[in-house]
């Protein structure tokens, strides 16, 4: 896996590199839930039963219009949140917690906070099982353009509409503190910055110092490896 984020970040910059985490970083933590292994049996819960609950979640047919997993895949997800969230939620540290155990290199706490921003959409402080599925929803089953959009969300850290070089860079610093002793070349404190500079050069059309979600999604689109990585969530599920 090192190997080939050093490749990545050779070859191709910061913008793939990124898409490539949000995609491998999603798919570890479906696999720490148990979420995408559909050899589970049929057995049939009642919807969403729960003895002790924080928060229960709407009923499986409700999440089924809303999202575009089927009933069976819903159950399966539900059941590994289920396990590591037995109170129906996961706070901002318990979700580094659990993200530490990917990145045990290095220290993913801002990554994951980054992250988890993204997931909880309603800014209430923590990711409920309707949260989770939603941002599932759209990076495994989404099109192109709703799975570029989530991720040009996830590094509009303000949520302006748009992205700006201190955000990249607070970003770029996040991933090379996550990769720890695999970044490449190894931290020095000019390297983030020239990532950032990279990205601006290729997304930043009208060079006017920030990246819209239209220069953005027209910059990924052209972009033959961003297309390629983003294939990695087709069939996941």
């Amino acid at each position: 896996m090192h190997l080939f984020f050093q490749e990545q970040w050779e070859v191709e910059g910061l913008q793939t590199v990124g898409i490539l985490l949000v995609v491998c970083s999603s798919l570890k933590l479906m696999h720490f839930l148990g979420l995408i292994d559909l050899s589970t049996e049929d057995s049939v819960e009642d919807d969403f039963e729960l003895s002790t609950v924080c928060h229960r979640p709407e009923s499986m047919d409700k999440l089924q219009e809303q999202t575009k997993f089927t009933k069976k895949e819903l159950q399966v997800l539900y059941r590994g949140f289920k396990n590591e969230c037995p109170c129906g939620v996961v706070n901002e540290e318990n979700f580094k917690t659990i993200y530490s155990q990917f990145f045990p290199q290095g220290d993913s706490s801002m990554y994951a906070h980054f992250l988890f921003e993204a997931f909880d959409t309603n800014k209430n402080g923590s990711i409920s099982f309707e949260d989770f599925v939603f941002g599932l929803s759209i990076i495994l089953r989404g099109t192109i353009n709703d799975r570029l959009n989530w991720a040009f969300n996830l590094y509009d850290l303000n949520k302006d509409g748009c992205i700006t070089k201190e955000e990249m860079l607070d970003i770029m610093r996040s991933i090379y503190d996550m990769m720890g002793k695999y970044t490449y070349p190894s931290m020095q404190d000019d390297v983030p910055r020239e990532h950032v500079e990279s990205f601006f050069q290729k997304m930043d059309r009208n060079k006017d110092g920030v990246v819209t979600i239209e220069e953005f999604i027209e910059s990924c689109k052209k972009d033959e490896s961003i297309m390629q990585s983003m294939q990695l969530f087709d069939n996941v599920i």
